[in-house]
């Protein structure tokens, strides 16, 4: 390792900004600047007292003021270590696109290939239950549904969970009611049937996670989620899917491309 000098400054006497939040910025920057990479260790606690001459208590302050931004996380008996980038650019105007389908290929498939990973879907569950006010008004005022809940992991790290609700009356008794529903996915079935999808409407919104969130997607400290609801419609205007998606924030990166006329 490059030495400490040369990587990170002094403290400055003469400022107000708390001692433990001057050492913060300083590991902060030079994590901005790559001076340390992803997946690479800090500096440990002695290595960081000796540079400072303040103590182990000031450091781990320190410390858990990154891992609360999840910049990074500790390993224990390990160290403290830079937390990877988002690994998946998700590409919003073309994930959907049908040629993904007639290859036999998912959005999600789509999005891990390009990020060179490997795909994953566990906790899988589908079953018909009653719809709540906001799903029964997003797909037109329908009492039940069939609600598809599953957990999507790259390299076997969760990064998102999503449910999809469909009405009965086009679900029931299809494919789309079996745990796999073959290539393509679920649009792709749904088109099959007759409905051929014509546009997506999405709502993201960013937040701190549940509990339930946390420990499903096995977040770290800090990192916050993204909460995607997608409606698709079909050519005649009717809204066919409802697409309800939590996100680990720190494993995507959201790309938009917007004409601009």
């Amino acid at each position: 390792m490059t030495s400490l000098p040369s990587i990170l400054g002094g403290l400055d006497p003469t400022s107000d900004r708390a001692v433990f939040r001057q050492i913060a910025d300083q590991l902060r920057e030079a994590i901005d600047r790559g001076r340390f990479k992803e997946g690479e260790k800090l500096p440990s606690e002695a290595e960081l007292v000796e540079h400072y001459g303040v103590s182990r208590m000031t450091v781990r302050n320190s410390f858990s003021i990154l891992q609360g931004e999840g910049l990074v996380h500790a390993e224990h008996g390990k160290g403290v270590f830079v937390r990877p980038r988002p690994p998946v650019r998700r590409l919003a105007s073309d994930r959907f696109a049908r040629r993904h389908r007639e290859q036999g290929k998912s959005a999600f498939i789509v999005e891990a290939d390009a990020a060179g990973s490997h795909p994953q879907v566990d906790s899988l569950e589908v079953k018909e239950e009653k719809a709540s006010q906001d799903i029964s008004t997003r797909l037109g005022s329908v009492r039940r549904v069939l609600a598809r809940r599953r957990r999507y992991l790259l390299d076997g790290r969760p990064v998102e969970f999503a449910t999809s609700y469909l009405p009965l009356d086009i679900a029931r008794g299809t494919q789309i009611a079996e745990p796999n529903p073959g290539p393509g996915g679920i649009y792709a079935r749904l088109e099959e049937l007759g409905h051929r999808l014509d546009h997506f409407e999405e709502e993201i919104r960013a937040r701190m996670p549940s509990p339930s969130e946390v420990k499903t997607l096995q977040l770290a400290s800090g990192v916050p989620v993204i909460h995607l609801i997608r409606t698709a419609f079909d050519t005649a205007g009717r809204a066919v899917e409802v697409c309800d998606t939590v996100m680990a924030a720190d494993a995507y990166v959201l790309s938009y491309q917007l004409p601009a006329t």
